[in-house]
Formats: structure tokens, sequence, C-alpha cells
């Protein structure tokens, strides 16, 4: 990528950022903190890597995506809107009765979303059967998935990380957003989680340690897993919670805490200053 491609990917990153923003504020509720700090390997995956089509979202032959960690649906809502997925006005309305986006994703009513989740754990269980299915009929799309940090605690991850190694499933990306914070504090005093790369390395997969915010590290991260075979990969990305708003950022408070009028105003504001600094406005 060039300098041009990665500063059109860091725009549409904060803009995804204050969308996630918008929505929370909006429904007075949900999960600000994890929807930002993955905000940008949401933008990379729509953008730069999975052959998807917002105008036929049902498409057989097109890459899978699990949110594994579903409660952080909001910037990735803000990413599928900015594909052309659906309307940015259904933003206003996250969460509320009757509304297409709610708190988690809901691959019913949603277009762009390939599986419902939320309880945590499930979702990479799901994208193995997506990425087995793909071997069995001989399809080449591949299946991405992301997971929190905190959310590896659960057992079903590691039975799934099983699976996924036994299977062979090489068109599997297991992407964790290590941001280092879950609803109760910091992950490392919750249930320590490390060394993660030697967790998943023992469980058969090919391990990638990456800057979630980079987006040149992104790629190659991406780019390197298509030429893995014979095993899963897990890209472990070291992100910040609450990432591109200042009073956000490295807060555990934001992990499911909506902005007040002040706090949205704050946010958007130093979200669209970003903007118009990587378009040479200011």
């Amino acid at each position: 990528m060039d300098s041009s491609e990665i500063r059109q990917l860091q725009i549409l990153a904060a803009k995804a950022r204050q969308g996630a923003v918008l929505g929370t504020y909006h429904a007075k509720s949900g999960h600000p903190g994890g929807s930002l700090s993955a905000a940008d390997i949401f933008t990379y995956l729509y953008y730069k890597e999975m052959n998807v089509d917002p105008a036929n979202p049902d498409w057989e032959d097109r890459d899978r995506f699990v949110l594994s960690k579903g409660h952080c649906c909001p910037s990735l809502y803000a990413v599928l809107a900015l594909k052309g997925y659906f309307a940015w006005e259904e933003l206003t309305v996250l969460r509320h009765i009757g509304a297409m986006l709610q708190g988690h994703p809901d691959m019913k009513k949603t277009p762009g979303i390939d599986m419902s989740t939320g309880s945590l754990g499930q979702g990479i269980s799901a994208a193995c059967g997506m990425a087995l299915a793909a071997k069995l009929d001989n399809k080449d799309y591949r299946t991405y998935t992301v997971l929190g940090d905190g959310e590896v605690e659960e057992g079903q991850v590691w039975e799934a990380a099983m699976f996924a190694s036994h299977n062979k499933l090489d068109n599997l990306v297991v992407i964790v957003d290590q941001n280092g914070l879950q609803i109760d504090g910091a992950v490392s005093d919750v249930a320590g989680i490390e060394p993660l790369d030697k967790k998943f390395e023992a469980f058969g997969f090919e391990v990638i340690k990456i800057d979630g915010h980079d987006f040149e590290q992104i790629a190659a991260a991406l780019d390197k897993a298509k030429t893995v075979k014979g095993k899963p990969t897990a890209i472990l990305a070291k992100t910040v919670k609450g990432k591109g708003v200042s009073f956000m950022e490295d807060q555990v408070g934001w992990h499911g805490v909506a902005p007040n009028k002040e706090q949205y105003e704050q946010a958007t504001a130093e979200l669209q200053a970003q903007i118009d600094r990587l378009e040479g406005k200011c």
C-alpha cells in the first residue's frame, strides 16, 4: 500500500469510530471501548481484504466474517454503512425496539452480518464451521473472526481452536483484539492469558503478532495468512481500548457505558479533527 491508500483507510476508520460513538450515544447504551479498538481491523477487512459485495450480501462465494465479540458491533455497523450495506442513519436508532441494528449482530435482520453473536466464545466455533464448509464444498472463500482478549478466557474458544487445527483449516483467520481490558478490569488481573502466542501455537496455529492500529502491519499479517497451508492462523493485534477518543483511551470504564451529550460532542469533534488533518484541511 502507498501512503495515500493508508491515509484513506485511516479516514474511513476515524469515520467508523464516529459512527460507533454516534450509535451508542443515541442508544444510551452499548460498548464503545472495544468498538473503537477494533475499528482499524474492521476497516481493513471490508475495504482491502475480504471479497464481498454490499449489493449482494448473501452471495454464496463471499468471504465470511464473524464478530465473535459481538457486543463490539457499533463500529462494525459503521463500517458496513460506509461500505453501502445500509444507510448511515440506521446508526441513530441502534438498539431501539424494532430497529435493524441491535446490541449484538443479528444475521436475520442485518445485511452483511454472517452470524448472530453475543455469547462470548461461540462466534469462533461458528467461524470454524464456515471454514470447514468451504473445504467440504471445494469453495475458495475464506473466513475471518475477531475475538476479544477477555473472550479467550472462555473454554469454548480453545475447543474451537483444537477443532480448527485438527481439521487443518488454513482458510480460517482468527484475529484477537488485544486491548488489555475487559468489563471487570485488566485482562491480566481477571484471568491472565499470556503467553497467548504460545497457547495458540500449542493448539497448532500459525501465530502473527502486530500493532492492530498499523494498517501496514495488518496488511502484512493477512497477506502472510494466505500463504499458510495446513493450519489456521491467529493474528494477535495489540490495540488501545477507546482508540481515537482521548478520554476513552485505555479506560476500562468505557467498556460498556454510552457517552452523554457533552462526551458525544467532544468525541465527535476529536475524531473530526483527525479526519480533517488526514484530508489536509488543517
